[in-house]
């Protein structure tokens, strides 16, 4: 995934360790890209005005803010509801970013929006399956973003967000199948955001 406005190769490696350049520019792009998609869009779905959370990340280790008396958990992401807040360590984004490519940094940013999202609704409207509804709406979000012309699909990106999917599903401690899915399930909950939009979510 890329910015509309350049050409620049999808899916590229990170060079380094931790925050790189590239990898700096794809989580502006990807707050941009979802958060804008909401400012564009949510009043289309919900009869309520959209305010976008803050965005704490990146943290490093167990750096990151607390949310609720709780520690921030190293090689983590999280949205926090008490502080409408997220953040994500950059060493979980560093190791995706240079194993899968950089659909894993709009993927996580776009899962930890969509539980965000989900903070903005009548419980009612929030499934008992909390994470693959947040997984369905960042489906529906990176492809409401490609469809407004903000971000650009390039070769590979497809197979790559569900390499990042099924990485998160089978490696990633703090995404335990129990609660967040199997990496089938998660695919499924994406694909069904990205092809059905929003509604398909609710």
């Amino acid at each position: 995934m890329t910015p509309a406005s350049t050409g620049t190769a999808s899916a590229r490696p990170g060079p380094g360790p931790l925050l790189t350049a590239s990898m700096a520019d794809d989580e502006r792009t990807a707050v941009a890209a979802v958060d804008g998609f909401w400012k564009r869009h949510f009043t289309e779905f919900f009869d309520k005005p959209y305010t976008s959370p803050t965005v704490r990340g990146g943290y490093t280790g167990s750096s990151g803010p607390s949310c609720g008396g709780s520690r921030a958990q190293p090689l983590n992401a999280y949205y926090c509801p008490p502080g409408d807040f997220l953040a994500w360590d950059e060493n979980l984004m560093s190791a995706g970013y240079q194993k899968v490519g950089n659909a894993w940094v709009y993927l996580i940013i776009a899962h930890e929006w969509g539980h965000a999202i989900q903070a903005r609704l009548s419980k009612r409207l929030v499934s008992q399956a909390d994470e693959l509804q947040a997984d369905c709406l960042a489906g529906a979000e990176l492809s409401g973003a490609v469809r407004d012309g903000v971000i650009r699909m390039e070769p590979g990106d497809s197979q790559a967000l569900s390499d990042t999917l099924r990485v998160l599903a089978d490696d990633t401690p703090w995404t335990n199948g129990r609660d967040h899915g199997d990496a089938q399930q998660r695919t499924s909950a994406f694909n069904k955001g990205a092809q059905g939009g929003v509604r398909a979510c609710i």
